[in-house]
């Protein structure tokens, strides 16, 4: 796995979004499927992630510690209610792409052999689904299909 490659293409997506500033609120609003996360919220949502990264999972990564995540729908759902405070989607867009570029100046200040360091995830040392050890350069290739995942939500959401 590349990481050059990989954190510009974690990187993107913050491009990507900065179009999401012309939508109306009432597209900024809409569920991106019928029962789920607005756009707004998955916005919000990708926001914390980054920010669990950052205050979280890299300082201890680069103590030589595993990376710990927090039970995923109760983190999900304090991203949703922030979505949902009354931040103007213009503040909220601009949080996201600047926590984005903070992380992906943090990852590219980190050496190779720290990013690759083989570390669990949650007391886990690989990946369930493909037997890969956890390092932090695999986490950010997850997060990458993750981005992709929801980008493809949002814009099958906005076309209709």
């Amino acid at each position: 796995m590349n990481i050059s490659s990989t954190i510009d293409a974690f990187e993107q997506f913050a491009v990507w979004t900065n179009q999401l500033v012309q939508r109306s609120d009432q597209e900024w609003r809409r569920p991106i499927n019928e029962g789920k996360a607005s756009v707004a919220e998955v916005i919000a949502h990708l926001r914390n992630w980054d920010l669990h990264l950052i205050d979280i999972v890299i300082p201890s990564v680069r103590r030589g510690e595993g990376m710990e995540f927090p039970d995923f729908d109760a983190y999900n759902a304090r991203a949703y209610e922030y979505a949902n405070s009354g931040i103007r989607k213009d503040q909220l867009l601009e949080q996201f792409a600047s926590d984005r570029m903070r992380l992906v100046k943090m990852l590219r200040e980190m050496k190779p052999e720290e990013i690759r360091l083989e570390v669990p995830a949650n007391g886990v040392a690989n990946c369930p689904k493909t037997g890969t050890p956890y390092s932090l350069i695999y986490i950010i290739h997850e997060f990458v299909e993750h981005d992709l995942h929801h980008k493809g939500q949002i814009a099958s959401c906005l076309e209709t």
